[in-house]
């Protein structure tokens, strides 16, 4: 879920991949593995995140995938998160 959530925090804010590249110091394969769920980012990337959006790092753990789904409050938040991401989606598709 992390990796939709920066693919569309980024795109919300039209910006390409490239853009977004040179603005956080990373090269464009490794946004395009993250944004594929293919590579996680590290917490110092995530800051650079939440600095570049204004957003803090604790919203965007917020939609990590790493938890145990056999605890009512996980399974809250994963569900919450699902939805947000769905939400973030219907936005980005109407753009």
């Amino acid at each position: 879920m992390l990796n939709e959530a920066l693919r569309l925090i980024r795109t919300y804010h039209d910006l390409t991949q490239s853009q977004l590249c040179n603005e956080l110091g990373i090269s464009n394969s490794y946004l395009s593995e993250i944004e594929a769920g293919k590579k996680t980012p590290s917490l110092d990337l995530l800051g650079k995140y939440g600095h570049r959006f204004n957003l803090p790092v604790s919203s965007l753990l917020f939609f990590s995938e790493s938890l145990d789904e056999n605890k009512k409050t996980d399974r809250l938040r994963v569900g919450v998160a699902k939805k947000v991401l769905s939400l973030l989606q219907w936005v980005d598709s109407k753009r």
